[in-house]
């Protein structure tokens, strides 16, 4: 039998705690080699969209899975999503589909919890002002993961709407912390100790000039497309760099393709990935003054991982639908 889980059941079952555990020692799995993740392909459409086959393979999880993510810029304009996702997990001892699983809150929730377990890896202890570009669902969820990981009391968030960050704040109003609406991106950095970036942003809206010692940035937000960036080249060539998956960032990061392409950055300093870190932390930060920088292109791995979490749980609570697949 294939379980199927929609969005309603997954809000219902999930567990934030356990994604960001369960992501935490995927990468450590990842680089320690029990846990395989290559490149998506891209696979084009018409239109401009494309079609990435996100494919993982976790032998702690007794599972591989893929996600179909449907990137397709040309929905904004009709006021549809520009992504959508569907995981399929199943069973490395049978082969058996184990679980259908809509994409969205799994991959807001898996997204944040591999920024907090960064920077619980690579910012400094005492980081108290989170600075966010993006005010969306993903920011709620970034604030929410990293408060946990670091003595956050003070957020500063830059959106281009000012409804936004008031919905932001009525999202957060339980965390008691103090936010502050920015007035541009630069004034997020000079007030913040972590800095999430979340915009679907194809030209930078960070620049390297902005940073300052002891900054620890995570970069989310562009699109998995070659073309898109939030952070400029000089950045990601001034900054100690982290990526995800080193095969990953090479294919699909514009971050990081783009630096290359302009000389900022070579294809040997692409080399740390998150796992590397929780392994030896002597490959992340090394002193306060250091400038540290996680690029987020998101992996495949991350939603198995979760994936899992949730099919044990719907399991156990005798949440979800089940359909016999070869009747």
């Amino acid at each position: 039998m294939t379980l199927v889980l929609t969005h309603s059941d997954i809000e219902a079952l999930i567990d934030r705690h356990a994604v960001y555990d369960a992501v935490e020692r995927a990468h450590a799995d990842l680089s320690a080699g029990t846990a395989c993740n290559p490149a998506p392909a891209v696979l084009p459409l018409e239109q401009g969209g494309t079609v990435l086959p996100m494919a993982a393979v976790a032998t702690r999880q007794r599972a591989s899975s893929v996600k179909v993510l449907s990137d397709m810029p040309f929905n904004r304009a009709a006021g549809r999503p520009t992504q959508r996702s569907t995981i399929l997990l199943m069973s490395d001892r049978t082969g058996e589909c184990e679980a259908v699983l809509d994409g969205r809150l799994i991959t807001a929730v898996r997204t944040a919890a591999a920024s907090a377990v960064a920077t619980a890896h690579l910012a400094r202890d005492s980081g108290t002002t989170l600075g966010l570009i993006g005010a969306g669902t993903l920011a709620v969820e970034h604030t929410r993961a990293i408060a946990r990981v670091r003595p956050i009391d003070k957020v500063s968030v830059w959106s281009r709407s000012a409804a936004t960050v008031e919905e932001f704040r009525c999202r957060v109003h339980d965390l008691d912390l103090h936010v502050e609406h920015a007035e541009s991106p630069r004034d997020v950095l000079s007030a913040a100790d972590i800095v999430c970036t979340m915009t679907p942003s194809k030209d930078p809206i960070v620049h390297g000039a902005w940073f300052r010692p002891g900054l620890h940035l995570n970069a989310v937000g562009a699109p998995p497309r070659a073309d898109h960036r939030e952070i400029d080249g000089i950045g990601m060539g001034s900054a100690r760099l982290v990526v995800d998956s080193r095969p990953t960032a090479l294919t699909k990061s514009g971050d990081v393709l783009l630096a290359i392409g302009e000389g900022h950055l070579t294809e040997d300093a692409v080399t740390v990935e998150l796992g590397d870190v929780v392994l030896d932390p002597g490959l992340g930060r090394r002193s306060d003054e250091d400038i540290t920088l996680f690029n987020s292109v998101g992996i495949g791995l991350q939603d198995l991982v979760t994936a899992r979490i949730l099919v044990d749980a719907a399991l156990a609570a005798d949440i979800g639908t089940r359909v016999e697949m070869s009747a």
